[in-house]
């Protein structure tokens, strides 16, 4: 009787059907550029985490407090990703790092939902569940509200100025 092959089948998928990466030619070209799209977006996270560091210690918690400044990172950090989306992909057509550098790093690692998910687990264990609930919800809404109002407005204003141009 043959030997089963104990991995799934999925392990012998391939990712991507248009290249076999057991041929090395392949290989590199599939990992070709993607060191400055890798360091892109290193540093953007980098200066991003730093900022929200920044204000994690510029407005600290109290135990049982409510996370204010985790929920405006979060609210700015949606708002800006949303005006970002709104300018690479209807506007203008930045290097191809930008998106990386910007989107991924830089708002990436301001933006920490990590954070919101730990701050509400400890707040729900602390017993302020009231306060945890709320702070699931707000922020939640926040992050939704401040995108659809970001790309709104962004629009808005980049349709203005196109307009204005045009007389």
């Amino acid at each position: 009787m043959p030997r089963q092959d104990p991995r799934p089948a999925a392990v012998d998928a391939p990712t991507d059907p248009d290249v076999d990466l057991s041929v090395p030619a392949q290989r590199r070209e599939l990992t070709r550029g993607q060191g400055a799209v890798l360091a892109a977006v290193s540093v953007g996270g980098a200066i991003g985490a730093s900022a929200r560091y920044a204000a994690s210690l510029h407005w600290p918690v109290a135990p049982g407090g409510f996370p204010w400044a985790t929920l405006a990172v979060n609210a700015v950090g949606c708002a800006l990703i949303g005006v970002l989306m709104v300018l690479v992909t209807e506007v203008w057509t930045p290097h191809r790092l930008v998106r990386p550098f910007l989107g991924t790093g830089v708002l990436g690692g301001f933006t920490t939902f990590s954070t919101y998910a730990v701050d509400i687990e400890r707040l729900l264990s602390g017993g302020y569940a009231r306060t945890g609930l709320a702070y699931l919800a707000l922020t939640l809404l926040a992050a939704v509200a401040a995108v659809w109002g970001a790309v709104r407005v962004t629009r808005r204003l980049t349709r203005r100025l196109t307009e204005g141009r045009g007389r």
